[in-house]
């Protein structure tokens, strides 16, 4: 086994160095299934720019991923297909205008479509793009009235009391929504035919009771807004607009959010600018550089996940037995150590005496910080702090800006602290409470305790860790998993949570852990790896795969590792899968282990099958194999 260990850990090394850019960065892809893509078309086609070439590549993609049913999935195993997606799928390749309606394989999207409900069925995202184009009629009342952004924060509900992401689509939808605006395509045919009665109204969620109080108190709030209301609507246009320019980074994009900056750009039209305006032809070229090659194939990423691959693998490397003084490392530190945030952003609001020191997910990202991109950057930068001064400063105000971010309930947010409002999560979308909030989770409450205790000098026993692991433990599921909400799911939770609670010093012994390690051996393949279906989130229950996966067996395996003293069946049955399986290719390869938006959008990462293998592998190195 000694041996078996070793060479998979330098072939990972070798894998991962002939992979680093000249920069010290790692570009592999971060895919999300063929929104963005189908997305993409439909901008340029609204916006009237020609790039046939550009679109082809796109909807070669698109088809190749249809089911011979007609219909397209989110993932591998989604039961019969996703209506959501099929329809922006078809309605895509309809407007690039190289397939047509008649064409067997548009035919059979059709029928899946209709089967399932048509479009009165599609996700809420669907059935704002297809109202923007002219598919879809507006609600006659928007569930939010524009001028509920002037709110202040001391209101029940405020506009920063929705998450960064919600807020940075929602705004701009908002803006269209207050205009009515679409843009009609003339050259595409109606979907009329795709709903599935003529007067069956898409919108009926939005007059569903379960949101009127949420409604209702917006609008009451609005009404004692002081000020004429016209000016009132007035400062609203105005502010929302301010609000999407001032937050458009180098590349033009909005937070370097494929969605938010596609609904900023119906909303710029919305108030007049040209389709040719500058800021808008330069938002466009934001998203194009967002493009990547998979399989040789065109695919638009929902953003670029450079800070996030560089600052794992740069962990990772470190954890396989690399030095500082590696060149591969230098390099990286270097890259990340250049990206650490310095500006302010929105967070400043629900955090006013912290500084600026987190790091963001994607490259251009300078206001938006996240709490695991900056672990993930801390635990990168984390040994050449003893070395150099610089380095130890920039740690200390990353550092200081996790601190920061504990929610008043003990546990760690994704963006911003205490972004937690409930009345947001009666407004009739789905999902709301996890796309519309920013809670205390268990993944990211894990992830942030195993970095306390493992790569910081604070002691593990403070009231601030204590506060996190007695939230942690109260969020334990009867099966003794963990549920994650930015990984496929209970597996990444588990993970997050032990590691977590072990670094800051809980005993293996404690009930909690036993008993979430008897629920992971529990569910572990014949084959000695674990796979998880993405079901899981849509049930919110834990579904197993039906085979097993390199990044989940990794993040299982390491979790056991974590609690044990010595090896057991599992680690190394768990740890063979991972050698014997780790230069395999099949279907579970390209399984997403991620989820952005629940019963939406799933992430695939490309560098995962080569950083959470050789974590695990190390730390089973280190811990048993070096005594």
């Amino acid at each position: 086994m000694v041996q078996y260990v070793k060479t998979e850990i330098d072939r990972l090394i070798m894998q991962l160095r002939l992979d680093q850019q000249p920069d010290g960065s790692w570009h592999y892809p971060f895919e999300i299934g063929i929104t963005p893509d189908a997305f993409m078309i439909i901008l340029l086609k609204t916006l009237d720019i020609q790039d046939e070439a550009f679109i082809r590549s796109l909807t070669e993609r698109i088809i190749s991923r249809q089911g011979n049913n007609g219909a397209w999935k989110l993932f591998q195993d989604e039961q019969d297909g996703n209506v959501s997606l099929t329809i922006e799928a078809y309605y895509a390749l309809l407007l690039s205008g190289l397939h047509q309606e008649k064409d067997e394989h548009m035919k059979k999207a059709q029928q899946f479509i209709t089967a399932k409900g048509g479009l009165s069925e599609a996700n809420w995202i669907t059935k704002i793009m297809l109202t923007l184009t002219g598919q879809l009629k507006w609600p006659l009342i928007f569930p939010i009235p524009i001028e509920a952004v002037l709110l202040p924060p001391s209101f029940p509900i405020s506009m920063y009391d929705l998450s960064v992401y919600a807020r940075s689509n929602f705004l701009p939808i908002l803006l269209c929504s207050d205009h009515k605006f679409q843009v009609n395509i003339t050259s595409v045919p109606h979907l009329k035919d795709l709903l599935s009665s003529r007067s069956e109204d898409p919108w009926h969620d939005f007059r569903s009771d379960e949101g009127r109080a949420f409604v209702t108190t917006i609008c009451s709030g609005v009404k004692n807004l002081i000020g004429l209301p016209s000016l009132l609507h007035k400062m609203a246009v105005s502010g929302i607009k301010k609000y999407m320019l001032e937050r458009t980074e180098q590349d033009g994009t909005l937070y370097n959010f494929f969605s938010a900056t596609f609904f900023m750009i119906f909303a710029l039209l919305s108030q007049g600018h040209s389709k040719k305006d500058p800021i808008i032809l330069k938002a466009v070229e934001g998203l194009r550089a967002m493009s990547t090659s998979i399989d040789g194939q065109l695919h638009i990423q929902f953003t670029r996940p450079e800070i996030w691959n560089t600052a794992l693998i740069t962990y990772a490397l470190q954890e396989a037995g690399l030095e500082i003084d590696d060149p591969s490392i230098q390099k990286a530190d270097q890259y990340l150590l250049a990206r650490q945030h310095v500006k302010y952003g929105d967070w400043r609001l629900h955090n006013p005496q912290t500084l600026p020191g987190g790091w963001g997910f994607t490259d251009g990202n300078t206001i938006n910080p996240d709490i695991d991109d900056t672990t993930a950057a801390l635990r990168a930068i984390y040994p050449t702090t003893s070395l150099e001064p610089s380095v130890k400063k920039a740690y200390n105000r990353g550092l200081s800006y996790v601190l920061s971010t504990q929610n008043d309930d003990g546990g760690f947010p994704a963006f911003e602290k205490n972004v937690d409002s409930k009345w947001l999560q009666l407004l009739p979308i789905e999902n709301a409470e996890y796309i519309l909030i920013d809670p205390s989770t268990p993944d990211l409450t894990g992830r942030t305790l195993e970095f306390i205790g493992n790569f910081s000098n604070r002691k593990k026993n403070t009231g601030a860790t204590r506060r996190a692991v007695k939230w942690l433990l109260q969020t334990q599921e009867k099966n003794g998993s963990w549920y994650g909400r930015w990984g496929i799911c209970y597996i990444y939770g588990t993970w997050a949570a032990l590691t977590g609670l072990r670094a800051v010093g809980e005993v293996s012994n404690h009930p909690a852990i036993q008993k979430a390690a008897k629920w992971l051996m529990s569910i572990q393949n014949e084959d000695g790896g674990w796979g998880e279906s993405c079901i899981s989130d849509l049930r919110k229950k834990y579904n197993a795969l039906g085979a097993s996966n390199l990044t989940q067996t990794a993040w299982a395996v390491d979790a056991l590792i974590s609690i044990s003293p010595t090896p057991t069946p599992a680690i190394d049955k768990g740890i063979a899968y991972l050698i014997h399986e780790g230069q395999r290719s099949n279907w579970t390869n390209d399984y997403p282990v991620g989820q952005g938006l629940p019963g939406y959008v799933y992430m695939h990462y490309h560098s995962y099958r080569y950083i959470f293998p050789l974590l695990a592998l190390s730390h089973y190195q280190r811990k048993y194999l070096h005594k």
